[in-house]
């Protein structure tokens, strides 16, 4: 972890929310259960050459270039939710302290999903990311655009990222009135998986 961000974090603000935060419950399924079923610890050299493989792989995806690091969020999101980020550990810290030093220069035209799972991925590894981020998606009366209420997948990011909120961030107190209620609203429209996630979430 990079100190410098956890220093940005830990001295201006107080510890985040210890509140139990809800976290949807996707379903990342492309590697199949290789991940998910922990091996006997008598597995053949042919399977467990087959894992290693796979991490690789993995390990590969997370490394790889590309043209904007706030690519990344999604896939190494998947891998912590899958439970498997622990192989991956050094990569994955890497690849987000790269991002949380683009985040001015890649924050004009990210969306609300993009914005909100940067700074939940962030803020979780110790990242000092301002809330600042989010004062985007207000209209001039002070309130969350209206647009916002047709974008499911970034109100359910941002209801996730405000439980990394600190005291005194009143746009993250905000989003969490204005998401549950939309959500809660959006809930019975939406079709399998995205109303399992939603419905979860807001458990």
């Amino acid at each position: 972890m990079a100190s410098q961000a956890s220093q940005v974090l830990a001295s201006p603000h107080p510890a985040i929310s210890s509140e139990n935060r809800p976290k949807a419950d996707f379903h990342p399924g492309i590697w199949g259960d290789m991940f998910i079923i922990c091996p006997d610890t008598d597995i053949d050299a042919a399977t467990e050459l087959q894992y290693e493989e796979l991490k690789a792989q993995v390990r590969k995806m997370i490394m790889e270039p590309v043209d904007d690091s706030n690519q990344k969020l999604p896939f190494i999101d998947a891998v912590q939710r899958l439970g498997v980020s622990y192989h991956f550990e050094k990569e994955i810290e890497d690849e987000l302290e790269n991002i949380y030093r683009d985040t001015n220069n890649n924050d004009a035209d990210t969306d609300l999903y993009t914005t909100a799972l940067r700074f939940r991925l962030l803020r979780e590894h110790g990242f000092g990311i301002s809330c600042d981020a989010f004062n985007k998606f207000k209209d001039e009366a002070g309130n969350f655009k209206p647009s916002l209420t047709s974008d499911v997948q970034g109100l359910l990011e941002l209801y996730e990222a405000s439980y990394m909120r600190v005291h005194g961030e009143d746009i993250l107190d905000e989003a969490i009135s204005f998401t549950t209620a939309q959500l809660t609203l959006a809930l019975p429209t939406l079709n399998h998986p995205l109303s399992e996630q939603v419905g979860h979430a807001l458990k």
